[in-house]
């Protein structure tokens, strides 16, 4: 076995496209390209792998099929690690992925990584106190409507209905987040700002609405995980930022989809490096 092709797999069943049927095909797909599985983590039931566990076995790829928490709990926990982690669509909208990959095909990226046809690469990543994003960071009142979306994964019913109300109340009524530093868009500040990396700065917009359908029709945006759909203002392009919660609360977050509170109302985002590599198919 030719040990560099020797792999480690990471999926989650929770995850978006994490069904038997699509872990099984990415698995198959693994094979085709060349690739041993030689150990398959089921995350969260088993433990994500160990930098000391991977170097002792002499793994040099890690391969991660799930959704953005999960790829963003992985790679985290990975910093220092001289290996390089492949990021497979094993979500719903598999945000990393598209960035490192575009729109190719899941198969040929597995080849390519395969023959060494890859970049190693660290990307743009936004990082505060509460922990790093490497596909998006939400923060404002309106990340409520990620209560209804997960009701909605576990076909809870009852769940989705109080949620969606308490979200909508929440996007009309509770008191905004501002750019305060440096001061961008509304000083009233915004239901919901969405911090995208970039390998140049941090991607700035403004989710608002100027009356009952539109936070309606942003939230179910919300609940799609299409976060660009709903109506919103560009702010522009930075490194260091600084939001601020209007209610004087901690600052509500969505740090790749999972849910994270800050420690004051006032919280500094930076951009820094991804701290391990990243195969890629294409730069930005």
């Amino acid at each position: 076995m030719n040990q560099t092709n020797a792999i480690w797999v990471v999926t989650n069943a929770a995850s978006g496209s994490n069904d038997d049927c699509a872990v099984e095909m990415m698995q198959n797909c693994c094979g085709k390209a060349g690739f041993t599985i030689t150990r398959h983590i089921c995350f969260p039931d088993d433990d994500l792998p160990k930098v000391e566990e991977l170097r002792e076995a002499g793994i040099e790829t890690v391969v991660v099929f799930a959704g953005d928490g999960t790829t963003n709990a992985l790679i985290t926990a990975l910093y220092g690690w001289e290996g390089a982690i492949l990021v497979l669509p094993g979500g719903t909208m598999n945000i990393l992925y598209h960035r490192l990959h575009g729109d190719t095909e899941m198969a040929d990226v597995l080849e390519r990584a395969a023959k060494g046809d890859m970049q190693k690469v660290r990307p743009g990543i936004v990082r505060c106190s509460q922990g790093d994003a490497l596909a998006g960071l939400l923060a404002g009142p309106a990340t409520a409507w990620n209560d209804v979306r997960e009701a909605m994964r576990h076909i809870d019913i009852r769940g989705m209905a109080e949620g969606a109300a308490d979200a909508l109340d929440k996007s009309l009524n509770a008191p905004t987040v501002t750019c305060a530093e440096p001061q961008l868009g509304r000083a009233a500040g915004y239901p919901l700002i969405m911090l995208t990396p970039t390998n140049d700065g941090i991607q700035l917009s403004g989710y608002r609405a100027e009356n009952i359908g539109d936070y309606v029709t942003q939230g179910f945006a919300l609940l799609r995980r299409n976060f660009r759909a709903g109506p919103h203002d560009d702010l522009g392009l930075v490194t260091r930022l600084q939001l601020r919660n209007l209610s004087g609360e901690p600052l509500e977050m969505l740090l790749d989809g999972e849910p994270a509170e800050a420690e004051s109302a006032e919280t500094e985002f930076l951009l820094v490096l991804c701290e391990v590599d990243l195969l890629a198919t294409l730069s930005e």
